[in-house]
């Protein structure tokens, strides 16, 4: 049976003539948790993947962990990461590391080339294996081990949901989402952690909080500024090269922070003002049905929300150029054959 809460976002076509398209559903909410803007189903319930590594970073930011080892914006920015495992995202662990007095044994994530596909060409062409440092959720990871050890928890068992690790980040994301943390579905992601499964427009509203949280307790608000600040002052950190995290969050400087998951979830939050003076906060969560496994739709659906939103200018649109929300189409001659395009209206 398909599933009723997607509708059409994204199509290519081959000339003039629909070829192919990809389905998604898509959520607006202001900080206040008012459904602002939505495509299909704005409660349907889906595992939220690394778009929730901001939440995650939450607790142990929000007890001071971050100042007890000193750690800088970038190492901020690198436990809220799905980085590309370039040498940078590499040496940036590796401080992280000594800052807190972690061995890479520690992380428990597994271990898989970089997502740069130069540095893994450039490994496996010399015959080298990947390590732990190159994973992409490894500063997730170090991030969870150094909360762990600042509140002298155990580090063996770090990834079990009973420990007070991950009881910590459940609560803060069910707190941040208005979820009861007893009723939230839980899965293990492919790096081993926990994630948690919740309604579109609730993760949405978490994103909204994360730009602007005047109404959250000090302590929190404190921590969602710490994160969105980090996260939006070094992009490159987040991502990598040509990826639409990185890409856009240096476009927009400053003003839209985004995060992207596995299987085509995406989330953004757009600070007070980021569209005109006096323009409330919002948070956007976009799912695309299939996975959108080529990375083909979620870009331009991402960067055509925020044109409909008014959220771009001219300028950065141009700046974003391949991102979408058109693309070439092209052939192996690299002749351009048809359009891919985004076929969705806010409502």
């Amino acid at each position: 049976m398909p599933n009723t809460a997607y509708e059409p976002v994204f199509e290519l076509t081959r000339g003039d003539t629909p070829e192919s398209q990809h389905y998604g559903v898509v959520a607006v909410v202001n900080a206040q948790g008012e459904l602002v803007a939505s495509v299909g189903d704005p409660d349907m319930v889906t595992f939220t993947r690394s778009t929730a590594k901001p939440f995650q970073a939450l607790p142990f930011i929000e007890a001071g962990g971050h100042k007890h080892f000193g750690f800088s914006q970038k190492e901020i920015a690198l436990i809220c990461a799905s980085h590309s495992g370039t040498s940078a995202h590499v040496r940036a662990v590796q401080k992280l590391h000594r800052k807190v007095g972690l061995d890479k044994d520690m992380l428990q994530c597994g271990v898989h080339y970089p997502y740069h596909a130069k540095s893994a060409h450039k490994m496996r062409a010399k015959g080298k294996t990947p390590r732990v440092y190159h994973h992409n959720c490894s500063g997730k990871h170090s991030g969870m081990l150094a909360f762990a050890k600042f509140q002298d928890w155990p580090l063996e068992s770090y990834l079990e949901i009973e420990h007070p690790v991950q009881q910590a980040i459940l609560k803060s994301f069910a707190s941040m989402c208005d979820l009861d943390p007893n009723n939230v579905p839980i899965g293990i992601d492919g790096c081993s952690a926990p994630n948690f499964a919740a309604p579109l427009q609730k993760v949405a509203l978490g994103y909204a909080r994360l730009a602007d949280p005047a109404a959250l307790p000090d302590s929190r608000a404190e921590a969602c500024r710490t994160v969105f600040s980090a996260m939006t002052s070094r992009p490159k950190m987040v991502a990598g090269p040509k990826r639409l995290d990185t890409r856009l969050m240096q476009v927009t400087k400053g003003r839209v922070l985004i995060k992207q998951g596995a299987e085509g979830y995406l989330g953004m939050a757009l600070l007070p003002d980021a569209i005109e003076p006096g323009s409330p906060a919002l948070g956007i969560a976009m799912k695309i049905s299939d996975g959108d496994p080529r990375s083909r739709a979620r870009r331009a659906v991402a960067v055509e929300i925020l044109r409909q939103l008014h959220a771009l200018s001219d300028k950065e649109l141009d700046a974003l150029g391949k991102m979408g929300p058109s693309i070439d189409v092209l052939n192996w001659r690299k002749r351009v054959v048809g359009e891919g395009r985004t076929v969705f209206q806010l409502n």
